[in-house]
């Protein structure tokens, strides 16, 4: 058997690879992949029989999958269609592929073939089988077309004998392939092609030995089927000098091509492939006198066809037609009587004690001048078929000894008719032959390998056709061949006689268990079934021999081709019997066999999906027949022997290195240590039981399927959780993509003040909503206050907001989300406000509730209030957040929540319910629970200790605010530069709280300005704001800070400070200080060496630097506080805790002082606690260029700092990687 042993032999050039990299490439994904129908290779079978092999090959028949593996061996389907598998796109897919690599073809096996011929100097065959119209033929030439493209060599000689070679297939096919009831382009010979190549593995030449002509398909065919395909190309589509010359006549004229009924084939062009056969001829250099000689002999033998008998008045034959034997003659160029004699009479010579006797001529019955005259006809045919083999083969000769063969060998397959005679006797002992060669080879094979890789295996028990062989071909104790040779040889002169001499010599064999004796038929069971034999006519085919006075004719010819076809000289002193047809069988068969033993054999089973040539149909009957006198199932049960998949210790670890975090990182490999430990360390971490493999010296041993089928899998899986890992990658970059582009589109309204005019017609709505019946907060009312509804972003289709959606399970179009709370009771005790998310719809308000359970965040709608039942809304007269959705009726009550969005609420719910009426006063009216009505009331104090409103005992203590009647401010503008055009304010100092989404621009805004209230005033707490054009001396502007502070300038103008864009102009005249803009002069101030040199005024004096202000802002409780979830955080009066996050809701992130806890906490119960360090002392006033070139050098030192410890924490990442498993974490690349 052929095996490829491409994986794990040494690098060419005599080079090993690098330790730790062993020439293992990077795992790539195979995306093209199709997915697999059943499987690839039948020794994968989870159960082996006969009847899961046809299902299988069932299976990829009808998904258009013809080829299928048995380890090394092909089968292929025969799927009488074009299936576009042999273009030359798939052909160059299979280039320098390992059979593993790609899926099962017959290219496959030609690659493999040809690379294991030029890499270990070895012959290489393949052995082609199956039953006639299977597609043995068919595979043959698709191997010699991936050879002639692979071989390479692009000189003109190689080039011919490429294209020699493949010309080789018209010209064979024509003379040697006719059409059957079973197949249109069946042949009617058996084929061995030798492909010659040089050391370069360059095609030089070819040999073609010819096995076993059907020759009595010359002069008779059963019916529907046709004599070989040349002679109704000849007779259809003869040239014009040709039919005058030589009388050509179409096919139906002539006895021999027009008695079995059938001239034509569907799908079968005479004529076309007429001109592919001339073109074969001159391709190999056969000359025109040559091929005129070859069609006038062809021209003879139909008309020798033609020739019929009477009986004479003394019953013996006589010529009908005169004029047919003369023509004859005139073709074979000899004399006319002669011809006449020669089928009409007989010379018969006797003999006594040795010597010559009398000499007596013979007349001929009917029967017996018919049997002469196609004796005649088949003998000039078959001489000439074996002229054009050697023809061919001298041509296509080498000019040198090859060096190396390729040979493919294309044999008609088993044959199993109603009536069987001699020829499927030889046919059948051939394929016996094939059989037990491939049996031998393929057993041994696997013994061989079993022992060269040290694993224990047990024999398995299999048929062994030995037997049959023997019962065919052995001489002692005779066998079929041997008897027929004896009944040939004793009644010689009547074959009547000499058959019953056959039958009675056929009863030494019967003792042979796989023969059976039927009167005048017996039985031979042979691997592919028993075969009934007829013995009528058998030992008249045996003798296999012209006359002797049909001979001595053809030598009188004066045609010197003729008689070049019939070299031997009639002996007729020569008594000595010459060899019969089974001699002759029996000896090629043998030689066959010990040229195939000699190469390595490469196996292609080829299988008939049914009788009647359809692309569709599947004879499940007919393949399981196949499959059986194949022994496919025996070939499986052999080749797995116990282990279903074997491999190279170097494929296995670049197939599978992915199932382990030693052996690969990213796709590459990392293992330092060989391929055997590689293999080890893998199956260990897939977590492979030992009992399932076994380690060879070279090769690794599976032991079950499923054992494979899981390590595909675990890769496939790989692939797919590396795919997961960047897609959450690349959604997280989408989304802070996303999440700048609108701060920066924020940014431009803010500046442009083009901030959406929809929104503000909103805001001022709500403003006539109140209609000056409720007190305002001071921070509702500044002018960026815009009214954007969907704050959390739940109709953005991605984000925070769209997973509260998909959580809850709402798709309609929301106008209105925002975080709050719920007032929430408790039993026995006093009721708690609990953090929830509001989201109004068209139909509904929702409630959603979020809490952590079990290291999960897990999301649920609390409570639906649907649109229709919501009576009224209740609001108090002061500047609190509270609010009451009040319902006609409700199972569990009126809600009482807080919003800071509830003036906004009140006008989203207007839109999606007109003139629901918004109740406005001192107290909120509702229904605790169904039938239980509960008040709460408000009070204005001015002893409250905290900016918000709070809550007790059913009455809310409110601050102090703006009148009723107040309405927001004038959108602010951006600062005009000195020039008339506005300015970027300066980049505010980069918090934390940069880092987390906000979830609108009003609710930022209104989070700054709660937070920074008590820093409005304070000189201290004030930012300086950037300072103004510095005018040059040359004319230029030096700009106010440089394009990589972007990021927190942005920032800054986000989250707006009091005070910002109010500062009077006069203020922004002092000099920023040089170390705050390193790279300011290197971008943008480049000297003008052109203009006139002036003196440059000098800077003024630096103003006094503000105080630094805490990393984290200080706050003080002001009451106790009790967490209520895992996520919240429990504060004592009086305690100090650092803020780090401030939501826009009212719950802040706050951490103990020494960063032992962390949670959200009301941000009502404190209070911040100011002062800062110290500060620090002025820096120095700059010193011009020198001070600018200082500053760029020092911006790129820390650059290259920077960038020296990324490249340390990459190798540290990597180093660390390597050492431990790997695993599904998604941030560890």
């Amino acid at each position: 058997m052929a095996v490829t042993k491409r994986a794990g032999r040494r690098a060419q050039g005599g080079t090993q690879p690098a330790k730790g990299a062993q020439g293992v490439k990077k795992a790539t994904f195979e995306s093209g992949k199709k997915r697999e129908v059943g499987v690839s290779d039948l020794t994968l079978l989870s159960k082996v029989s006969e009847e899961a092999i046809n299902e299988n090959l069932k299976k990829r028949f009808e998904n258009g999958t013809i080829y299928t593996y048995i380890g090394h061996v092909l089968i292929s389907v025969n799927p009488f269609r074009d299936l576009g598998i042999y273009t030359d796109a798939v052909l160059e897919s299979y280039k320098g592929k390992n059979r593993l690599e790609v899926p099962p073809h017959v290219f496959s096996i030609a690659e493999s073939m040809y690379y294991n011929m030029k890499s270990y100097s070895e012959n290489q065959c393949v052995i082609i089988s199956g039953e006639s119209g299977a597609g043995k033929t068919e595979a043959s030439k698709r191997i010699m077309q991936y050879i002639a493209s692979a071989s390479g060599g692009s000189s003109s000689n190689i080039q011919k004998i490429k294209d020699m070679v493949l010309a080789t297939n018209p010209l064979l096919e024509a003379f040697g392939c006719a059409k059957t009831l079973r197949n249109d382009n069946s042949s009617r010979h058996g084929k061995y092609l030798e492909i010659q190549f040089n050391n370069q593995a360059e095609p030089v030449g070819a040999n073609i030995t010819n096995y076993l002509l059907e020759k009595g398909r010359v002069v008779g065919q059963i019916r529907n089927e046709r004599n070989f395909h040349i002679f109704y190309q000849f007779a259809k589509a003869a040239p014009e000098n040709y039919r005058s010359t030589f009388g050509i006549q179409p096919p139906e004229a002539y006895t021999y091509t027009s008695a079995s009924g059938c001239t034509s084939v569907n799908g079968i062009n005479d004529e076309a492939e007429f001109k592919e056969t001339l073109a074969a001829m001159n391709l190999i250099g056969m000359t025109q006198a040559e091929q005129d000689n070859l069609f006038k002999l062809l021209a003879a033998i139909l008309w020798i066809g033609n020739m019929s008998f009477v009986e004479d008045q003394d019953g013996n034959a006589a010529i009908a037609d005169v004029s047919v034997p003369n023509f004859v003659a005139y073709l074979l160029e000899v004399d006319a009587e002669s011809v006449v004699k020669a089928v009409t009479h007989r010379i018969m010579e006797t003999s006594r004690g040795g010597r010559r006797g009398s000499v007596y001529e013979v007349a001929l019955n009917i029967a017996q001048a018919t049997s002469v005259r196609d004796a005649l006809a088949k003998g000039i045919y078959n001489n000439l078929f074996d002229w054009i083999v050697e023809r061919v083969n001298q041509s296509l000769r080498a000019p040198q000894d090859a060096a190396r063969t390729i040979g493919i060998l294309d044999i008609y397959g088993f044959e199993i008719f109603e009536s069987n005679s001699f020829e499927q006797i030889c046919i059948n002992y051939v394929n016996e032959k094939l059989q037990q060669i491939f049996i031998q080879l393929t057993l041994k094979t696997e013994q061989d390998e079993y022992v060269r890789e040290q694993i224990a295996w047990t024999p398995i028990n299999y048929f062994n056709n030995k037997i049959v062989c023997d019962l065919i071909e052995e001489k002692r104790p005779p066998g079929i061949f041997a008897a027929l040779n004896d009944a040939c040889a004793t009644a010689h002169a009547d074959p009547n006689a000499a058959d019953e001499n056959f039958i009675q010599r056929m009863s030494m064999v019967g003792q042979n268990p796989h023969f059976e004796q039927r009167q005048r038929k017996f039985v031979i069971k042979h691997y592919a079934g028993d075969v009934t034999y007829d013995v009528k006519g058998i030992t008249d085919k045996n003798k296999d021999q012209l006359l002797k006075d049909i001979l001595m004719l053809l030598q009188k010819s004066a045609n010197p081709f003729l008689v070049s076809l019939f070299p031997d000289q009639v002996d007729t002193d020569n008594r000595r019997r010459p060899p019969t047809a089974s001699d002759k069988i029996k000896k090629s068969a043998n030689d066959l066999v010990t040229t195939l033993s000699a190469a390595q054999p490469s196996y292609i089973r080829t299988i008939k999906p049914n009788q009647n040539r359809s692309p569709t149909e599947y004879d499940e009957k007919a393949v399981l027949h196949q499959v059986k006198y194949l022994g496919l199932q025996e070939n499986v049960r052999i080749r797995r022997a116990g282990f279903a998949y074997r491999q190279t210790f170097e494929k296995f670890v670049e197939r599978f290195m992915l199932l382990s975090g030693k052996t690969s990182y990213a796709g590459d490999y990392i293992w330092q240590g060989s391929a055997y430990d590689a293999t080890l360390c893998i199956l260990q971490d897939a977590g492979i039981p030992k009992t399932e493999y076994q380690m060879g010296t070279t090769k690794v041993f599976i032991k079950t399927p499923e054992t494979l089928f899981a390590l595909e899998h675990m890769r496939d899986m790989w692939w797919h959780n590396m795919a997961a890992r960047i897609q959450r990658a690349w959604r997280r970059y989408l989304a802070y993509k996303t999440e700048c582009a609108i701060k920066i589109q924020r940014y431009w309204r803010l500046k442009r003040g083009l901030d959406g005019l929809k929104e503000i017609e909103f805001r001022d709505s709500g403003h006539k909503l109140l209609a000056g019946r409720k007190e305002r907060r001071t921070y509702s009312l500044v002018g960026s206050r815009r009214f954007e509804g969907d704050y959390l972003g739940c109709n953005n289709g991605s984000g925070y907001g769209d997973f509260l959606m998909k959580q809850i399970g709402v798709t309609d179009k929301v106008f209105f989300s925002c975080r709050g709370q719920l007032q929430q009771s408790r039993l026995g005790r006093s009721s708690v406000r609990v953090p929830r998310t509001f989201i109004l719809t068209k139909n509904n308000f929702y409630v959603v509730a979020q809490q952590i359970h079990q290291a999960q965040l897990v999301v649920t709608n609390e409570y639906t209030i649907p649109v229709r039942n919501i009576t009224h809304m209740s609001l108090s007269n002061l500047r609190d957040d509270w609010f009451c959705l009040n319902q006609a009726s409700s199972p569990y009550g009126d809600q009482l929540m807080w919003c800071v969005f509830k003036t906004e609420l009140a006008v989203q719910l207007r839109v999606v319910k007109p003139g629901v009426d918004i109740r406005i006063g001192p107290q909120i009216d509702y229904f605790k629970k169904q039938g239980k009505k509960a008040s709460v009331k408000f009070q204005k104090t001015s002893t409250l200790q905290t900016k918000f409103d709070m809550y007790k005992s059913g009455t809310v203590q409110v601050p102090a605010g703006a009148p009723p009647n107040s309405v927001s401010k004038e959108t602010p503008r951006g600062r005009p530069k000195a020039g008339g055009s506005a300015t970027y304010s300066r980049p505010a100092a980069r918090s934390n709280a940069a880092h987390t989404p906000t979830p609108g621009a009003a609710a930022l805004g209104y989070q700054q300005h709660q937070s920074s209230s008590a820093q409005a005033t304070s000189p201290r707490a004030r930012k300086a704001p950037p300072p103004a054009p510095n005018s040059r001396g040359n004319g230029h502007a030096e700009p106010a800070q440089p394009y990589t502070n972007l990021q927190p300038h942005y920032q800054s103008l986000i989250n707006p400070r009091p005070g910002q864009g109010q500062q009077p102009q006069q203020q922004q005249t002092y000099q920023q200080p040089a170390a705050a803009q390193p790279a300011a002069a290197s971008y943008n101030a480049a000297p003008s060496y052109n203009a006139a040199p002036t003196k440059a005024a000098p800077p003024p004096p630096p103003p006094a630097a503000p105080p630094a202000a805490p990393a984290e802002p200080t706050y003080k409780a002001l009451y106790d506080y009790v967490a209520n979830g895992v996520n919240q955080l429990s504060i004592s009066a009086g305690e100090q805790v650092l803020i780090s996050v401030k939501e826009d809701q009212g719950w802040w992130l706050a951490k103990r002082m020494d960063g032992s806890e962390e949670g959200w906490t009301p941000a009502a119960y404190l209070e911040e606690v100011h002062g800062g360090a110290a500060a620090p002392p002025p820096p120095a006033a700059p010193a011009g260029g020198a001070s600018a070139g200082a500053s760029l050098a020092e911006a790129l030192k820390q650059k290259q700092q920077s960038n020296q410890t990324l490249g340390a924490g990459i190798a540290d990442a990597i180093k660390a990687r390597t050492g431990r498993p790997a695993d599904d974490d998604d941030d560890d690349w």
